[in-house]
């Protein structure tokens, strides 16, 4: 295996000219330097320096024979080093985020656009994917970073947090008014058509769960794959839609065109989690990206 320390040191004899000056520019003894010499001679099997008066010369037949292969094996080593430094400390490549629709929409969005204004040299790729797609994803190495349902219970995944708390509430048009001003039992809204996530999404899992706790059981209507087309539903009075209340809030607060229904029991908050892939070196890009979402 080749020492390229032993080659630093040859470079650097052959440019002083003198063990003292090689030993004093490489900060180790003069000794150590004619040791290293001496070993990088025996392993080429030939003489590399010849000692004379004004100091150490390269040999005819050897030091000046490879000098210039070594100055430039030298230097690009040291390009090497100096790529690898700033790819570390600069955000260039490639980010591969992966989340659902609803919560690009409503999370990542302010992250993804600060972020590009900042990296612009950073190629982002938004991979739209509900939870255990996006655990699929990471585990195979096809994705950075990741937005998921939590809880989650993977060994195969590293969470790193929760960013984002869910409350999920029904919301309605005033169709159905007469279940405002006032906190609803959960089980009425057994009798009223409910419109719901698909049930292999985690959203629906987790509200299904808790309403079986509760004895409790909600058959939506109409089962969709959008919390979007599920909001536009619910506001044409198709009927109450059950949907994280922070995803409604402008339907809510500020256009009106929903109105909350509160129940006993509430539904349990959730949150959205970071994933990463397990024991996997983060770029820095990716290192800049959770560092942006986590302290926000």
């Amino acid at each position: 295996m080749v020492d390229l320390e032993l080659y630093r040191v040859f470079y650097t004899v052959a440019k002083c000219g003198s063990l003292t000056k090689a030993a004093e520019e490489l900060y180790i003894s003069q000794p150590a330097v004619s040791q290293e010499i001496k070993q990088l001679e025996n392993q080429l099997g030939g003489q590399l320096f010849v000692r004379t008066r004004k100091g150490m010369e390269l040999s005819e037949t050897g030091g000046k024979q490879i000098f210039p292969l070594v100055e430039k094996a030298l230097k690009i080593f040291d390009e090497v080093e100096k790529k690898y430094s700033e790819l570390k400390d600069t955000a260039t490549g490639i980010i591969r985020i992966c989340a659902s629709d609803t919560v690009s929409t409503h999370f990542l969005l302010p992250f993804v656009k600060k972020y590009h204004e900042k990296y612009p040299d950073v190629n982002i790729v938004l991979q739209n994917c509900t939870s255990s797609e996006t655990i699929e994803l990471l585990k195979h190495k096809k994705g950075d970073v990741g937005f998921v349902n939590l809880p989650i219970d993977d060994s195969e995944i590293d969470l790193s947090s929760a960013v984002m708390q869910l409350h999920d509430t029904f919301v309605a048009s005033e169709k159905f008014s007469e279940l405002t001003g006032e906190v609803v039992e959960l089980k009425r809204l057994q009798d009223y058509p409910l419109l719901m996530l698909e049930l292999s999404t985690a959203t629906r899992q987790a509200i299904v769960s808790f309403a079986h706790s509760q004895g409790i059981h909600l058959h939506p209507e109409i089962e969709l794959a959008s919390l979007e087309l599920m909001t536009e539903l619910a506001k044409s009075g198709l009927g109450i839609a059950c949907i994280p209340r922070e995803f409604v809030r402008h339907e809510l607060e500020e256009e009106k065109s929903l109105i909350e229904i509160k129940t006993n029991p509430a539904l349990p908050a959730r949150a959205i989690g970071l994933a990463l892939p397990k024991n996997e070196t983060m770029t820095f890009a990716v290192k800049e990206f959770v560092k942006m979402v986590c302290e926000k």
